[in-house]
């Protein structure tokens, strides 16, 4: 059986990593994308037969294009990069707004129009989103990160459309807080308008939460890897809630 490739960005870390690591397990060949090299050097170390790392900044389009030629072509991508951050919108800069939409909603489509047409001429091909609940629904202080997970779920719907019975299939999956770095953002935000410790941070979100603990790395992992499986040739055009039912559509 041919070995399928793999592309995952910001694959350094967090649920990246944990990406990267569920697909090396299943047999893919991976290439973790990010733009921490001494992390992505880490990656390689861990796992030298399964796991290539390239430099890549999902903000940059000629970065972009210059690790996809150097490590292409892909059966799967990933796109799993992206960042956060806070403000209410009567005080929210232009520049936070096009910082977040330029990484977490233009970065993702630089990316597909890299791994695209090999996936059309072949005609097979998997594409997975690591968007968020926040591009379901808004909350207070996240307008330019709710935005932008908005924005790149509408991409992966409208791709869907595109490459509908091509035998390519384009997902999303939507977790709710999972413990990453990003989160320890969240808490630290919340501390500094709080007052609180990070414990008290911590419950606070985990009290947001139907589940009543955090959203573990490896369970969205889970996701990705049922997605880009041969058994998901029939899911496309989704955006898989990942949040222990908080929101039911």
């Amino acid at each position: 059986m041919t070995v399928r490739r793999a592309a995952v960005t910001g694959g350094n870390k967090g649920i990246g990593l944990a990406v990267v690591e569920r697909l090396a397990a299943d047999g893919f060949s991976v290439v973790a994308m990010g733009r921490d090299e001494a992390a992505l050097a880490k990656v390689a170390a861990a796992m030298p037969d399964t796991v290539e790392t390239v430099a890549c900044d999902v903000a940059d389009a000629d970065s972009i294009a210059a690790a996809f030629s150097a490590t292409g072509p892909f059966d799967v991508l990933v796109n799993n990069a992206g960042i956060a951050d806070s403000a209410p919108v009567r005080k929210l800069p232009a520049e936070q707004w096009e910082r977040l939409m330029r990484v977490n909603a233009l970065g993702p489509l630089l990316c597909i129009q890299q791994v695209l047409p090999t996936m059309m001429e072949r005609g097979y091909g998997r594409i997975v989103t690591v968007a968020s609940i926040a591009g379901h629904q808004g909350a207070p202080y996240i307008a330019a990160y709710a935005a932008s997970k908005h924005a790149v779920i509408g991409l992966m719907r409208s791709l869907s459309a595109e490459v509908a019975g091509t035998g390519i299939t384009a997902n999303s999956v939507c977790p709710g807080y999972v413990r990453t770095e990003m989160t320890d953002q969240s808490i630290r935000t919340i501390r500094s308008k709080t007052g609180r410790s990070d414990d008290e941070a911590m419950q606070i979100l985990i009290g947001r939460t139907r589940l009543g603990r955090l959203i573990e790395p490896e369970e969205v992992a889970a996701a990705v890897a049922y997605l880009v499986s041969h058994g998901a040739a029939a899911v496309n055009g989704q955006s898989i809630l990942i949040d222990g039912g908080d929101l039911q559509q």
